[in-house]
């Protein structure tokens, strides 16, 4: 149902897997079962995860999991009732995206070798990412036909499976085309494989992977700051918005389907802002 009706990716639905896998286990401990669970064993299991250290955004995940099990359920006539009502969500403060300075970003890009292949491959993908600001799983997915270098657009399949056209910076496609030409087909060996970033077995990295090349790299060149694959997600949306770019237009880029979420961006821009006000207001 996840997959049909509503085209969750399957990293989606793997994590909705997981949480259910958790309380079948633990219910199963208490002669329990995921059908005939009661809203007193949602909110016991709950309860210890928060006493084992669950964080309240896992928290508010988990029952956002349960709740959309348990109307299915309801609704294919499996339960008679939605054991999740009346449990409410965890509170949860919303987190802040970590800040990486543009010179830090400088630092990291500058960072790889091209001239080893592997490190050349690497250097693209950092570039791309920062160009674009797409999400990890969009990155090593990423398909040759996905490309437009004469448009320097990428067209990336989203959350949802839903389409979107990206624009790339003009150093991001110059890297783009020299890597095309040149040291992609060094990866591949002469398999066939239409993914535009290959492993060294010619086939698609994991997001796992580019992780670890990316905390390499930030290692590397002395930034001590926890920089992981969204790091550069969110230093994509923070420079464009410093530097005067629209909330909406920023949303489009990023793939939010609704504003709000692209609004946590937002307290970075409150300095320029204040900047601009006491700039050109006539009572400032």
């Amino acid at each position: 149902m996840l997959w049909l009706e509503q085209g969750l990716s399957e990293n989606t639905r793997m994590s909705y897997r997981c949480d259910l896998l958790r309380l079948a286990e633990w219910l199963m401990g208490r002669g329990r079962t995921l059908v005939d669970a009661s809203r007193e064993d949602l909110f016991s299991f709950l309860a210890v995860r928060m006493q084992k250290g669950a964080k309240g955004a896992s928290s508010a995940r988990m029952l956002s999991t349960l709740r959309k099990f348990y109307r299915y359920l309801l609704r294919e006539g499996v339960v008679q009732e939605d054991p999740t009502l009346r449990i409410e969500h965890p509170k949860v403060g919303r987190l802040l995206p970590g800040a990486i300075s543009e010179m830090e970003v400088e630092q990291l890009l500058a960072e790889p070798d091209a001239s080893q292949p592997i490190e050349a491959r690497d250097k693209v993908m950092l570039e791309v990412l920062y160009a674009s600001g797409l999400r990890v799983s969009e990155l090593v997915s990423l398909r040759l036909y996905q490309v437009n270098l004469r448009q320097g657009v990428l067209r990336v399949v989203g959350k949802g499976g839903k389409e979107r056209l990206t624009p790339l910076g003009e150093q991001a496609v110059e890297q783009l085309e020299a890597y095309i030409k040149g040291v992609r087909p060094q990866l591949l060996a002469g398999r066939e494989d239409g993914v535009l970033f290959p492993s060294m077995r010619g086939s698609e990295m994991t997001r796992q992977t580019f992780w670890h090349r990316i905390k390499l790299y930030a290692s590397r060149s002395g930034i001590s700051k926890n920089i992981t694959p969204h790091t550069l997600r969110h230093a994509f949306a923070t420079h464009l918005l410093n530097h005067g770019a629209d909330l909406r237009v920023v949303q489009l880029l990023l793939g939010h389907s609704d504003l709000s979420t692209t609004q946590i961006y937002t307290h970075v821009a409150k300095a320029r802002l204040q900047q601009l006000h006491s700039r050109h207001h006539p009572r400032s």
